[in-house]
């Protein structure tokens, strides 16, 4: 199948290396050269511009950090809306705005391409081995259609709902898995500093009722002082961004949500948002005066 990927960074470099593997042709773009070396040494063509990619391309995919940037790679000059064909699938695995995907979808009813959102849960290691989270919508029979290639980067794909409804799942899902890492951080820095060391409380709360996924990679990057990328912080606060952002056009209260955003605002001010979004926890650190670290 012939397919165009526009976004080759962390996450996508591994989807495109895992859709060539299963014997397809992949064209890329993206403004970093460094991105682009790897796809094509990974047996990718790359294109000049989205239009460009577009037109040769049957199924098209995005995984982009920013709406702002998804926007102006589907809208702008030489974009995606300039090249691309009637009948076209287009999939947005990126976690993006409600109002985006709303947006996109006016044109491609307009347009005659199909456009669904489908963006992807799992990080780095999930898109390195193929293991990702799928949350699509938009049209069922597309869905359908396209569900044993989207397998190829994902071993769960769900189909959520009319268009948004996959967003709607993701941002959900990043508001509270983001959520937790200010939660864990304050319960742990009460507890070493009552006298428990990480280790014991990582033992103890993994087979109790506080367990939680983002807890589990602690001991290889928390407790080691390990705050090398894998999902940045400054995508973690673009998330709870779009969360608060979400509930307020909804009319829904956000108190503890906006308090979060707060933690990681506060973090990026600190300099951290290169770093992993555990980073955030590096406030609480600070103003607890204790670090949360194994003893070597």
């Amino acid at each position: 199948m012939k397919i165009g990927f526009i976004g080759a960074g962390f996450m996508g470099q591994h989807m495109i290396r895992n859709l060539i593997k299963h014997g397809n042709s992949l064209t890329v773009f993206d403004i970093n050269k460094s991105a682009l070396n790897i796809a094509k040494n990974d047996g990718a063509k790359i294109a000049k511009t989205p239009k460009e990619l577009a037109q040769k391309n049957e199924v098209i995919f995005t995984s982009l950090p920013t709406p702002q940037i998804l926007d102006e790679v589907t809208f702008g000059e030489a974009g995606i809306l300039e090249g691309i064909k009637p009948g076209t699938v287009f999939f947005d695995l990126s976690t993006t705005s409600l109002k985006m995907v709303h947006k996109i979808g006016g044109f491609a009813n307009s347009r005659n391409f199909h456009f669904l959102d489908a963006p992807v849960s799992g990080g780095v290691k999930g898109a390195e081995d193929a293991s990702l989270c799928i949350m699509a919508s938009g049209e069922f029979q597309v869905f359908k259609k396209y569900e044993s290639l989207l397998s190829f980067i994902g071993t769960q794909t769900m189909y959520c709902g009319e268009l948004g409804s996959g967003t709607i799942c993701k941002i959900t899902n990043n508001l509270i898995g983001l959520s937790l890492h200010v939660l864990l951080g304050e319960a742990y820095s009460m507890g070493v500093t009552a006298g428990v060391s990480p280790e014991t409380l990582y033992e103890a709360i993994s087979i109790s009722t506080g367990d939680s996924k983002q807890m589990h990679t602690f001991p290889k990057t928390l407790f080691k002082g390990d705050f090398a990328p894998g999902f940045q912080l400054d995508l973690a606060a673009k998330d709870i961004g779009l969360a608060t952002e979400l509930g307020k056009s909804k009319n829904i209260p956000m108190d503890l949500s906006n308090l979060v955003q707060q933690k990681y605002i506060e973090a990026q001010n600190k300099g951290f948002g290169s770093e992993s979004a555990t980073a955030v926890i590096k406030i609480q650190e600070e103003k607890s005066k204790i670090n949360i670290r194994n003893k070597i």
